[in-house]
């Protein structure tokens, strides 16, 4: 099973050429995780397939009455915690792990710092996408997981 993984896109709609760019490295997601910052609905409404997705701490009211704060989302017998993250950006994998603790979790899907990452951290992946509207490190990008006998995680810098 493929899964597409966004943060931090902070978009109050898609351009166009960045929409098809997603839709076509998401062809073959069979589910789309969002994990915050997401600013406006619609940008997940335009996603193709099914979308599981969590408010980040930059979502306006709308958005954090229609989302939950953090989920655990379950595919192929993997459980995957979702949450946005908080704090400093350097904290922010500990405190998203520290969040789903006491939670049997195979992976930790988080954003906050619009940094990438794709790291085992006792037993755990600890997965952020990145951001593709404004990455800190200069380079927008998105995700992939792949569940199979275990869960392998792709970082695709755009």
């Amino acid at each position: 099973m493929q899964i597409g993984v966004l943060a931090d896109t902070h978009l109050h709609s898609w351009p166009v050429a960045l929409l098809a760019q997603v839709k076509e490295l998401f062809a073959q997601a069979e589910l789309i995780l969002h994990a915050g910052d997401i600013i406006n609905m619609s940008v997940l409404e335009e996603l193709p397939g099914p979308v599981a997705a969590v408010a980040g701490n930059s979502d306006g009211p709308w958005v954090r009455s229609a989302l939950p704060l953090s989920r655990i989302v379950e595919a192929k017998g993997f459980r995957i915690g979702l949450i946005h993250g908080y704090g400093p950006p350097g904290e922010t994998p500990a405190r998203a792990r520290s969040y789903f603790a006491d939670s049997r979790v195979d992976a930790v899907v988080f954003g906050h710092s619009h940094m990438a990452m794709a790291e085992t951290v006792g037993g755990v992946l600890m997965f952020n996408p990145g951001s593709l509207s404004s990455p800190r490190d200069g380079i927008s990008s998105l995700g992939r997981l792949y569940l199979d006998k275990g869960i392998k995680a792709e970082i695709i810098r755009l």
